[in-house]
Formats: C-alpha cells, structure tokens, sequence
C-alpha cells in the first residue's frame, strides 16, 4: 500500500506540525508549577522555529513555483 504524498500534503503536515510545537513551547515556557517536566524548553523551542522555517521555505517554493510557470 502506497501513501499517496505530493508536496501540498508535506507542506500541510509541516504547517500543522510547527503551530503544534510553537504552542506547546509557548505553554510549556509559561507554566510556573513544580518543574517537572522531562521536555527541554530551549529544545523543543528549536524545533518548533525549525519546523517553522521549513514550511516557509515550502511556501517560498511554491510562490516561486507559481511565478515561473505563468
């Protein structure tokens, strides 16, 4: 079985993705409770802003996608 995966649908995973990780970074920094969380902030903030930089690379992508094919 094949799953069918084209670009949209990786640029749609990645968005989902890093809103995800950026809110959950934005919780896990505010909570003021006993630390005692086993998730790094500063790591789990690295990967939400990669994530984020990955889907606006996929958004540069396709604009330039569109500007060169009209």
């Amino acid at each position: 079985m094949q799953i069918p995966l084209d670009f949209w649908s990786i640029t749609l995973w990645i968005a989902v993705t890093s809103i995800i990780l950026l809110i959950t970074a934005q919780l896990v920094q505010a909570y003021d409770g006993p630390q005692m969380l086993l998730i790094d902030s500063r790591k789990l903030r690295a990967a939400a802003l990669t994530m984020g930089t990955l889907f606006l690379a996929t958004v540069a992508i396709h604009i330039y996608t569109i500007i060169t094919t009209k």
